[in-house]
């Protein structure tokens, strides 16, 4: 993997991430395919979207179908049909927010699956053994994710554990070929601007291909986590990329990218579809309402995807009121093209250099909605 910034404006980067299975263009945005799939969509409407790289889950994949039937198989690229980057997360996330039955010791978790209430197991180790036998491009360490709020001990705690694991992650990469993908390193930390800049600066000295910014958006306030990520990404390495992970709304991503960060995943566009919610340049639009059921109007008269080409906001409210599962396919469709278009956007007005005329625009029309369609 290689990565070169090939222009700024201000802290907010542009830049070209190099990878075995072609080239990400930042600020980037991932579609979320927990299970090898994203959700609704196939591998061709994830490239008509705009998609250039994907995030898979590590512990999904881990409990069903095993890493060592992906690996059989030829790897995930080949299993779930895309031909284009993967990154995987290290497991750690889901261990600590999915299983409430969970052991953690220094030589890692064990955990009850949320399948089947079977017992498993996941050590640094372990989490880079399924990553490499998935075959993801850029891989990450496990890591221990901290709940909000917390008190300094437990943060304290919890960042020494995760750089301990760190190093371990590192050293398991190393022996298994590092050459043949990428390992992230991830910051964690809590909401302690010490134990921040501790965590980036120690990160930054075992030494990763790339830097992720973990344990955000769990429930902070956004100017903490504004204020912390930009404290992080100014104690990164320059010339690697930066990831803010499971973040997250269309102003997130505006704000952070001023900030100086260059790649995201969350589940919104594809979990708010299912809800009936779409994105749109002047903010979320809530099917469910009422106020719907006779426009005629598209989506999103700025949108070229599939779904604001060929139908109205009465219709897909239809759709989605009588449970029609192309209702699904297309809200997600159209999110997944909304968020990569915006990512698109930023990275125009970076090379440009007139990021934040942009950023005022954006924020000028985008009206935040006060709705919660995040259920499941």
């Amino acid at each position: 993997m290689t990565f070169e910034v090939v222009a700024t404006d201000g802290a907010a980067r542009a830049g070209r991430l190099t990878t075995a299975h072609g080239a990400v263009e930042t600020p980037n945005f991932m579609p979320v395919g927990t299970q090898g799939s994203v959700k609704a969509l196939a591998p061709d409407d994830l490239r008509a979207a705009g998609a250039q790289i994907v995030l898979a889950n590590t512990y999904h994949l881990f409990l069903k179908p095993g890493h060592d039937v992906i690996h059989e198989l030829g790897g995930l690229h080949r299993f779930m049909g895309w031909d284009g980057a993967i990154l995987t997360d290290s497991g750690g996330f889901q261990v600590f927010s999915l299983s409430k039955l969970r052991t953690i010791t220094d030589a890692g978790v064990e955990f009850r699956s949320p399948v089947d209430g079977s017992a498993h197991f996941l050590s640094p180790e372990i989490a880079v053994e399924v990553q490499h036998a998935l075959g993801a491009d850029i891989i990450h360490p496990l890591d221990e994710c901290l709940a909000y709020p917390a008190t300094g001990e437990a943060a304290r705690r919890s960042l020494e554990l995760t750089l301990r694991w760190a190093a371990r992650s590192k050293a398991a990469h190393a022996a298994r070929g590092a050459a043949s993908r990428a390992m992230f390193g991830i910051v964690q930390g809590g909401t302690d601007e010490g134990l921040r800049t501790q965590a980036a600066r120690a990160t930054v000295e075992l030494g990763f291909d790339g830097y992720a910014i973990g344990g955000m958006a769990v429930g902070e306030p956004k100017p903490v986590m504004y204020d912390l990520t930009a404290l992080v990404a100014s104690l990164l390495p320059t010339t690697q990329p930066r990831y803010l992970m499971g973040v997250g709304k269309p102003e997130d991503l505006v704000e952070t990218v001023a900030r100086g960060v260059d790649m995201f995943d969350c589940v919104l566009p594809t979990r708010n579809a299912r809800n009936g919610q779409a994105f749109t340049a002047d903010g979320p639009v809530t099917l469910k309402q009422a106020r719907y059921a006779r426009d005629g109007a598209p989506l999103d008269a700025e949108c070229l995807c599939y779904a604001c080409r060929g139908f109205s906001r009465a219709y897909l409210r239809h759709l989605f009121m009588a449970g029609e599962l192309l209702a699904y396919r297309l809200l997600t469709l159209h999110n997944v093209t909304f968020f990569l278009r915006l990512v698109r956007e930023m990275r125009s007005a970076i090379v440009e250099g007139v990021f934040r005329p942009f950023q005022a625009r954006f924020f000028a029309r985008y009206a935040v909605s006060s709705v919660d369609v995040s259920g499941d």
